[in-house]
């Protein structure tokens, strides 16, 4: 399973990619909204870091929709175009592939909605683990039968894991199946620590200490 961040947030992002374990970025409009930033200036930012960012619009009509996609899809080769998974997001996913537009499909919370839009050509599809859980039911479940029905029909879309809230979250995704996890940078933080970790190195420096006859 591949590592994404879930930020719009260009120095964190930076902080984290130099740790050499992540290849993309998935933003959305609520995350461009808190940075105060253009967009596009964004997407260039990060294009430059990572194989991957996902940029998504904000129209909806497909029109619209496949106008702001190739607006995106032209700042730079990494940049994979966002769509909804509505009506609209399945005309301009459809017109954006004729064009060789890579599409990542968001919003899904079923499988079915997860196999139309695989079928109807998406590279990527983002199942809302998070969300799922928020309404009373288990988010894992999705991405485990969506993965169940790719593997079976040979789908070769990916599975981005999204709406990810903790790192239960991100080992689950793992072993359900995702070829992908998007993770928020408090998340990933919380990822890289264990107090284990943290014990044993303060006794393997102080042990060295005492060997080397400094005192601690």
């Amino acid at each position: 399973m591949r590592i994404f961040i879930d930020s719009a947030d260009v120095d964190e992002i930076k902080r984290i990619v130099e740790l050499g374990f992540v290849s993309g970025v998935t933003t959305n409009p609520t995350l461009i909204s808190k940075t105060g930033r253009e967009p596009k200036e964004i997407y260039y930012e990060l294009a430059q870091m990572v194989e991957h960012v996902s940029a998504e619009v904000v129209s909806e009509d497909a029109e619209s929709m496949v106008k702001e996609a190739l607006e995106y899809s032209s700042i730079h080769p990494n940049i994979v175009v966002k769509l909804p998974m509505t009506n609209d997001g399945l005309k301009a996913l459809k017109i954006l592939k004729d064009k060789g537009v890579r599409v990542n499909v968001t919003l899904i919370f079923s499988p079915s909605q997860a196999l139309i839009a695989a079928r109807a050509g998406a590279d990527f599809v983002s199942p809302f683990i998070g969300r799922i859980d928020d309404i009373g039911y288990y988010g894992m479940d999705l991405i485990k039968q969506v993965s169940q029905i790719f593997t079976l029909h040979d789908i070769s879309t990916q599975i981005i894991a999204a709406s990810i809230r903790h790192p239960v979250h991100f080992v689950e995704a793992a072993l359900s199946g995702a070829h992908i996890a998007t993770v928020p940078p408090a998340v990933i933080w919380k990822l890289l620590k264990h107090p284990l970790t943290d014990i044993g190195l303060e006794k393997f420096l102080s042990d060295w200490k005492k060997s080397m006859g400094v005192n601690v």
